[in-house]
Formats: structure tokens, C-alpha cells, sequence
């Protein structure tokens, strides 16, 4: 508490805070995209310190809450599979399926394992020969580029049992889904920081003409999301939408090209299925021919039934910036970080898991 009370109470902190009240004449709504942004936002009180005409809403920044259910009740099933042994990331782990988790999966006899990165995956193969290794591979662009060294590792070590189910995602072609849903107004996107250091600012450059949004990269720190907010809230109040970038130590136009290169040597975009926005175009990962001995889907294909979501569970529309969490009547009552019902209370950096953490800052 101690080190949130000296950011709030430091004179830049409270000199940027008294710029962004001054600037903003109008009503305005910025969207942060990153689940990051949306736990230093709350944990900070960062929300508390703007005036009442500059209001945030979280979008789909968390890459385990925008798993649809149909993908994970997927994992599951191939990690049924005998001879199978599935690996992933430790918050999807704990993510329901329709009917289970692979949790309980792993509870239920299946051979589950956790991992902190794709390269430990392939480890894992490597050292067990005799059973398949299916990743789960989940993330933005961020994730992506390890994934595909992995992969072009297993390739050049000739590791035949090292598969990849790619739930991975990208973020700027969702950005323009929800834009053009239209079912909030949104006039400026914070634009996540560890994305943007891989693809740059180019990705973004079509949003404000095409949608009049301004799209501002933010770092982490509680001053960098401060000026951040403050760019957008110029930007809105003269009604000039356009591309900046407030985390010039780490984020350049072109991004980083080795990084691009490697995931567009193994991946392509494709269609893929958001939790709360269903099927949007391009905004997957599907490997490329020369590496689709690496695809789980084409070895694996188990019967799934219809995905069921929770009833009475708002992730989607938390995810969709239409509701907050505390919209939810599960929030804090059914639904916890010990009993999670839905994605957004499992992750670390879900909007639920934040607003119950942090509540008391906003």
C-alpha cells in the first residue's frame, strides 16, 4: 500500500492527473486492451485519479479468458488421449470447460503438465520419446514468436513427437472487430506494451481513420499509463484520433523484425473463435504447410461436444468492455479466485481477478 500511496500522492503523478482534468471538456471512453494495464489501472487507483468525464473499460487483453470454451474443452479431450501428455501455461489450467477443466482432468488420470515456456514443452518431449507432447499454445504476439522457435527447434532436432495446438491469438484484428461492433462507444485504446515491442505501431496505423480512435501503446508503470490516458485524452478533446507512442524505450514503428520473421515463418493468420465475440477473421495462428507435422489438429481430432458456458457467467461481455465485473451478480459471491466460475476470475490478469483484488482503490 505504501509504494500506491507515494505514486498518488507524487507531484508528477498528480501534475499529469490535473493536465488530463483540465484537457477534458467531453465525455470520454478508453478502452485498455492489455490485461496488465487493467491491474496496475486498478491496483494504482489510477481510475480514481481521473476526472469524472474520463472513464476506462477493460477489452480482451487476457489471452486464457479469450479461450473460447469450445478450445478448451478441445485440450481436454486430447489430453484423454492414451499416449498423450499435454502441456501448458499454469492459468489455463484451471480455466472450465464445458463440463470439466484440465485440472480435473489431471485429477482424472490424464498427464498434464505445467510449463513456463514452449522450450520447456520441448524439453518434455525430448526427454519422453515414447508419448506425444501436445502444447496448448495460447498468447498474443507476444507468446507467438517462442512458440514458432520451439517448433523450428523440434524441426531441426528432429523431435517427432513435439506437436502444437495453436489457440494463439492477434490482437490489432480484434481491435477492429470490436470497433466495428459497435456495441460501446470507445474513443481512444491504451494499445498493450509487450505486443507492440513485436509488431510495432504499424499494425495499428488504420484504426483512426478508418474508426476516428485514437490508439496510444502504453507501458507498464503507473506514470506511463497516466500519460498515456493523458495523449488520448488530447488527442479526443481536439478531435485529432492518431497512433502515438508513449513507451518509446521499449517500442519502435518497425518492432521487432526477427521476431516477426520467426512466427511468419511457421505461422499464418486465420479465423479464430474469441470468448464473447466468436469467429473473427485473421485473428489466429494456423501453421504453415512446411511445419504441419507440428499441428496437433492434424493428428488429433477428438469428438467435442457444443461448447456450454457458464450459466449466468459474464466473462463475454466483460471481455467485450459492455459490462464490469461487478455487473456480474456471480462476482465475489459465487464466483472467487478459489471457485472461479469463469476465465476472468482464473487469470492473473483477467478484469474479475483485478476488480476483486483491487476494488477497494476504485
Amino acid at each position: 500500500m505504501r509504494f500506491v500511496d507515494e505514486f498518488r500522492d507524487s507531484k508528477t503523478a498528480r501534475a499529469i492527473a490535473e493536465r488530463i482534468t483540465r484537457i477534458s471538456t467531453k465525455p470520454a471512453q478508453f478502452m485498455e486492451f492489455c490485461g496488465s494495464h487493467t491491474h496496475a489501472l486498478l491496483r494504482f487507483g489510477i481510475r480514481d485519479m481521473l476526472p469524472p468525464a474520463v472513464s476506462m473499460r477493460s477489452g480482451p487483453g487476457c489471452p486464457v479468458c479469450v479461450t473460447s470454451t469450445h478450445d478448451i474443452d478441445r485440450a481436454i479431450a486430447i489430453s484423454r488421449m492414451p499416449g498423450v501428455t499435454v502441456a501448458t501455461y499454469g492459468d489455463l489450467v484451471r480455466v472450465p470447460g464445458s463440463r470439466s477443466s484440465l485440472e480435473y482432468a489431471r485429477a482424472s488420470g490424464a498427464d498434464v503438465r505445467v510449463v513456463y515456456s514452449a522450450l520447456d514443452a520441448l524439453a518434455l518431449a525430448e526427454a519422453n520419446p515414447s508419448t506425444d507432447l501436445v502444447l496448448v499454445g495460447i498468447g498474443f504476439e507476444t507468446t507467438a514468436p517462442t512458440i514458432a522457435a520451439s517448433v523450428v527447434q523440434a524441426m531441426r532436432k528432429e523431435v517427432n513427437n513435439y506437436r502444437v495446438l495453436s489457440l494463439l491469438k492477434r490482437t490489432p484484428p480484434v481491435m477492429e472487430a470490436l470497433l466495428s461492433l459497435g456495441e460501446i462507444k470507445i474513443d481512444g485504446i491504451l494499445c498493450p506494451g509487450h505486443v507492440s515491442v513485436i509488431t510495432g505501431m504499424e499494425p495499428y496505423a488504420a484504426i483512426p481513420s478508418r474508426f476516428g480512435v485514437g490508439c496510444v501503446v502504453s507501458g507498464f508503470e503507473p506514470l506511463d499509463i497516466l500519460r498515456a490516458i493523458e495523449i488520448l485524452a488530447q488527442q479526443c478533446e481536439a478531435g485529432t484520433p492518431d497512433v502515438a507512442n508513449a513507451y518509446e524505450r521499449a517500442v519502435s514503428i518497425a518492432g521487432n523484425r526477427v521476431a516477426q520473421d520467426l512466427m511468419n515463418e511457421v505461422f499464418s493468420p486465420c479465423a479464430a473463435e474469441w470468448r464473447g465475440l466468436g469467429q473473427v477473421k485473421d485473428s489466429g495462428l494456423s501453421f504453415n504447410p512446411q511445419y504441419a507435422n507440428f499441428d496437433a489438429t492434424t493428428r488429433y481430432a477428438p469428438e467435442v461436444a457444443p461448447a456450454e458456458d457458464p450459466s449466468g457467467c459474464r466473462c463475454g461481455d466483460v471481455l467485450r468492455g459492455s459490462c464490469l465485473p461487478e455487473d456480474c451478480t456471480l462476482f465475489r459471491e459465487a464466483c472467487t479466485p478459489q471457485r472461479p466460475i469463469g476465465p476472468c476470475m482464473v487469470s492473473h490478469e483477467g478484469a474479475c481477478a483485478a476488480y476483486f483484488a483491487y476494488s477497494t482503490h476504485t
